[in-house]
């Protein structure tokens, strides 16, 4: 072989890919700039958001410490989480591909069908804690479950609907091909697959089906028809994070952005758990409806809307059988889900019954309720080496002093909250719907193509990788 050939050869080995991580980045920079455009109120809300979250970190010196030992602080404001639909399996299984690309991997298994949502869904999203704090961008991504579609010719004409669209560009699909093969992507070409992946993502106002078969599809669920109707799976809402939802509550109806009756998810806390979310309402859009003459019928939709996230620590599984036992107290005690007429109440008696869950980090942690990160104390360059010390020290290193903790932040969903979500921006009384039938994650995960990262093991590895490495430096 040549000398010329030996240095192509060589540059076509050792190609300068760059990192999921900056593709996830920009990716999430686009979309949010795309929705802006799309969504003005959207806008308007990630500014009351970052003005709050300033204003926390200016005054509260204890949160931004906490922050910034856990290494969040950096990823705060560009923290997004998104949310799409999607109608058949090839979708989901394509799906997976492209945001693998990204370095987003399918986390956790969610049925929304008890809450009166026809689709199952997981999270894609990094799955190492370094690449979440530099690109935390993930989207909760859910498959239309066509066996809870009751009327038999319905679910046969949606089959065929959903079979004749393709919601990926062929460049798109090129892009993940080629990345499959060659491990990766260069700049060049990852600005192409952004953009071109961005098209998935975008709102069309002109739908693939009549009106008759909107207005059937809708009969059934307002979430069947936003599946189904349109020619793909438009991003229904993108999600900035908050250090204080409750201030955000109250600045949306400041600012005249309408918000939701509610907060989904546990009552304000010192120690905030799991996740807190609100949303404005969603929007009426005018559409153009399929029609034989070609002229089109104008009618309208809803489906998209703007919604705010608090995350608090992520909870074991025995502190998240204590949340659902709280919460289908509350839920159980005003008749169901919560309105706006019983909003009021329904605060109340959540907040009088979540006096059960301990709000104390210390007690979090020692009732083994919570997850959290471990660092050692400048006291350890003191500590006795007569002995070796393992996990069964940890809570007596702790008592001493020697380790401090941090909450480790709840970085998934809670599927009673974002079906909550669904149904009032739905604004029908599709949230009353209570469907019959068994989870299938088995078929979810078939469809998918590989299994779903198992939530609390994530967040178990997580932690205890923490504790080696604080045992590692005492055993030194």
């Amino acid at each position: 072989m040549s000398s010329k050939n030996m240095v192509e050869n060589l540059n076509d080995t050792t190609k300068a890919f760059v990192s999921s991580e900056y593709i996830r980045n920009r990716f999430a920079t686009i979309m949010s700039d795309m929705y802006k455009d799309e969504v003005p109120l959207y806008g308007e809300l990630l500014n009351l958001v970052h003005d709050i979250n300033d204003n926390i970190l200016t005054t509260s010196e204890e949160t931004k410490k906490q922050l910034a030992n856990t290494g969040e602080i950096t990823r705060l404001n560009m923290e997004r989480h998104g949310a799409i639909r999607l109608g058949k399996p090839y979708e989901l299984f394509t799906m997976r591909r492209l945001f693998k690309v990204m370095g987003m991997y399918p986390v956790g298994y969610y049925d929304l069908a008890p809450a009166g949502v026809p689709v199952h869904s997981t999270a894609f999203r990094a799955i190492e804690n370094t690449a979440l704090n530099q690109a935390p961008f993930r989207v909760f991504t859910s498959l239309l479950r066509l066996d809870l579609i009751t009327d038999d010719n319905l679910r046969n004409s949606v089959e065929t609907i959903l079979e004749d669209r393709q919601i990926f560009t062929d460049k798109a699909l090129e892009l993940i091909d080629k990345s499959e093969k060659e491990g990766g992507l260069t700049k060049e070409d990852a600005e192409i697959f952004v953009q071109e992946a961005l098209e998935t993502f975008r709102w069309h106002d002109t739908a693939t089906v009549d009106y008759e078969m909107y207005e059937a599809l809708l009969g059934q669920h307002r979430l069947i028809a936003d599946v189904v109707a349109f020619k793909g799976p438009h991003i229904n809402h993108l999600t900035p994070r908050t250090l204080d939802i409750d201030k955000v509550q109250a600045g949306m109806e400041a600012r005249n952005i309408p918000p939701k009756d509610t907060i989904e998810g546990p009552p304000a806390r010192k120690c905030p758990i799991l996740l807190r979310q609100t949303s404005f309402k969603a929007l009426t859009e005018k559409v153009t409806f399929k029609n034989d003459s070609g002229t089109g019928k104008t009618g309208e939709h809803k489906a998209r809307f703007g919604e705010i996230e608090q995350r608090g620590v992520a909870v074991t599984q025995k502190g998240l059988d204590l949340y659902n036992e709280l919460l289908s107290k509350t839920r159980k005690a005003i008749g169901g889900s919560p309105t706006a007429e019983n909003a009021s109440e329904y605060n109340r008696l959540l907040s009088e019954n979540f006096k059960a869950f301990p709000d104390d980090y210390r007690e979090l942690q020692s009732e083994e309720l919570a997850y959290f990160h471990y660092f050692t104390t400048d006291k350890v360059k003191n500590i006795s080496k007569d002995k070796v010390y393992t996990k069964e020290d940890i809570n007596q290193l702790l008592k001493e002093g020697y380790l401090t903790i941090e909450p480790m932040v709840y970085e998934d969903f809670l599927p009673v909250s974002a079906a909550g979500i669904f149904a009032s921006n739905l604004g029908t009384d599709d949230a009353k719907r209570e469907y019959e039938g068994t989870s299938n994650q088995s078929l979810f995960e078939k469809d998918l193509g590989e299994p779903v990262y198992k939530l609390m093991k994530w967040y178990e590895d997580m932690q205890d990788e923490t504790i080696q490495k604080c045992l590692a430096e005492i055993n030194a």
